[in-house]
């Protein structure tokens, strides 16, 4: 269900602004109705903007590097501006080694071709008139007439190429159309231990960085959290409202209505003048949800398609319990089941210390995978294995009891999908006399009967004949009331018009979304017969030998049945979400878009 809200407005003198804005964000109640214009424009919002990028790349870093952390503590802020400007200062150093070394091995790959030599013999060479001069060419281009002419002499063949020094008396150097080679000032064996010792000090740096790593993170973070707070406060300022000359400051926001006599009590304390409102339809109102206990649950489920508008029905407790049949049904083994069911349950027991957050998530596994177990006991599958082969009483009462064939497992899904699909146009009658009175709902009204009542006459012909004059009766009921209030404030002849559009794609629309839900057959009998091949695999491809044989049927039987349970266990989350948010959220004419509540808090 969502949460009933209150609109809350301000009015406070502007230099005991601040003040008011720090105790209403310590107090962590209030959704502020910020407002998009002037933020760009902003200085100082842009640069703490910028600042917590700069602590969000810096704590990305030093988590990257493999490193033991020290204890988790509480951070300080102060001592993470310290770290982030060290962070800073070492990252640009390493930059800059980078881009040294970077050179020098450009040098040194440009003079390994030409060998160790001392430049200072080419320098001498220079002085006594002669001019020494490098070129690279290939065999093709080389002339023998260049060694009398020029004394040129081979230095180095690679490949194709050939690198060869001429040595001329005089100024005038030889006009030779090949490519001459420019060479660095020092000596090979030079170069080397230049690269060597720019990368040992990389390698000290990068030390550096992990001894930073092990004792900071947590103060970076706390600085963060401080620079994230200095941001939201800077956006409540901006989407404040100036009036009388900039002397009195408006806000707006929203409260939880239950929460609301804990801000009047603090409110009553203060200089601040206030007022308090029911939300009108044309309010943006924030969405908290407050499902409990079992529904609570699938709340990140909805979050992952919308969260409902303020004036709508929150569907999470309706679509729950058949999320949790329809993820049974597609992972269909009891085996997988219990293994999810386990393993869950396991590292709750054994785990050091569990997240607020993480836990609900463990329980909804939890729970699916002993919804998968139950759904399992309906064909027998455990691993791929039949349990109902196994001649023991309790699994042949079990058969005789819930066991259904594959007909009957796809009649299942079919009766499945259309009874969310009407439950869902329940919803959506329920949901059009909340927003906009009963009149609005007749239409769906009708639909409803029409559609429940040739159900039942289908099914059990022995309460209701198909055709007979009840059946009759109420379809020409729901007929007019399709008919004639399809759009109660248009005229007869419209109505009609768009009675039989809908007409149509109800026609269309709902075999279609009924067949949808086959899938939950589909996928559970493919995901038992995949489970079984694995089975034979491992049977069929181990070896004839004592000791290898058993080892090579574990392996095929482990290695396949993880695959298995890895690709069943995504299409059972997959598949039911796609019925949810489609045919399921469609017939109940859900809209959604509504924003989280966010209050303004540290």
């Amino acid at each position: 269900m969502i949460a009933k809200m209150t609109k809350v407005t301000f009015l406070v003198y502007h230099k005991e602004y601040d003040c008011f804005l720090k105790n209403i964000r310590d107090l962590g109640v209030v959704h502020v109705a910020t407002k998009a214009q002037g933020g760009a424009e902003n200085a100082a919002l842009q640069e703490s903007i910028r600042l917590s990028a700069r602590y969000a790349e810096a704590i990305k870093l030093l988590q990257g590097m493999e490193t033991a952390s020290a204890e988790v503590r509480e951070g300080d802020a102060a001592k993470g501006e310290q770290a982030l400007k060290q962070t800073d200062e070492l990252l640009q150093q390493s930059q800059q080694l980078t881009h040294r070394v970077q050179a020098a091995e450009k040098e040194l790959a440009a003079l390994e071709p030409w060998g160790d030599f001392d430049p200072q013999n080419i320098s001498r060479l220079h002085k006594a008139g002669y001019q020494t001069s490098f070129y690279i060419c290939s065999e093709k281009q080389f002339k023998l007439e260049w060694v009398d002419l020029y004394h040129a002499t081979v230095i180095n063949r690679i490949g194709s190429k050939m690198y060869f020094v001429t040595v001329t008396k005089g100024m005038v150097l030889p006009e030779l159309e090949v490519e001459t080679a420019k060479l660095p000032d020092s000596s090979l064996s030079a170069l080397q231990a230049k690269v060597a010792d720019l990368k040992a000090q990389q390698t000290a740096l990068q030390e550096k960085l992990k001894d930073l790593a092990a004792t900071v993170i947590s103060d970076l973070k706390a600085a963060q959290h401080q620079v994230h707070s200095q941001i939201e406060f800077s956006k409540v300022v901006l989407s404040t409202d100036a009036l009388a000359d900039n002397k009195l400051m408006l806000l707006e926001g929203w409260i939880p209505s239950e929460r609301l006599p804990e801000m009047t009590e603090y409110l009553r304390t203060q200089e601040v003048y206030y007022e308090t409102a029911a939300p009108t339809p044309e309010d943006d109102v924030p969405i908290l949800l407050e499902n409990k206990g079992f529904f609570r649950l699938f709340e990140p489920i909805m979050r992952l398609y919308m969260l409902p508008k303020y004036n709508e029905l929150d569907l999470t407790p309706f679509f729950a319990p058949f999320f949790m049949l329809f993820f049974g049904l597609c992972l269909g083994d009891s085996g997988y089941g219990l293994f999810m069911l386990l393993a869950v349950t396991l590292y709750r027991l054994f785990a050091k210390k569990l997240s607020a957050s993480m836990k609900p998530i463990l329980t909804l596994v939890q729970i699916l995978g002993a919804s998968t177990m139950v759904c399992g006991l309906l064909t027998g599958t455990c691993f791929g294995f039949n349990l109902y082969d196994i001649q023991v009483p309790f699994f042949q009462t079990l058969k005789e009891t819930i066991s259904l064939d594959n007909q009957q497992m796809f009649n299942l899904s079919l009766i499945l999908g259309g009874v969310q699909i009407i439950f869902g146009m329940i919803l959506k009658a329920v949901n059009q006399t909340i927003q906009f009175g009963v009149k609005y709902a007749i239409a769906t009204i009708g639909w409803i009967l029409i559609l429940v009542s040739t159900a039942v006459a289908f099914a059990a012909p022995g309460l209701m004949a198909m055709g007979g004059t009840v059946h009759l009766i109420l379809l020409a009921i729901g007929g007019l009331m399709a008919y004639l209030y399809n759009s109660p404030d248009k005229n007869i002849f419209v109505n009609i018009g768009l009675g039989l559009w809908d007409s149509y794609n109800m026609a269309t629309g709902l075999l279609g979304d009924i067949l949808s839900y086959v899938r939950l057959f589909a996928l559970g009998l493919s995901g038992g017969i995949l489970a079984s091949v694995f089975n034979s695999l491992a049977v069929g491809m181990s070896p004839d030998n004592v000791i290898a044989g058993p080892i090579v049927m574990v392996l095929i039987f482990v290695i396949g049945h993880a695959i298995n349970i890895f690709m069943n266990v995504l299409g059972a989350m997959v598949h039911p979400m796609r019925l949810t948010f489609v045919e399921f959220f469609k017939n109940a004419g859900y809209e959604g878009g509504g924003k989280e509540y966010n209050p303004f808090k540290n």
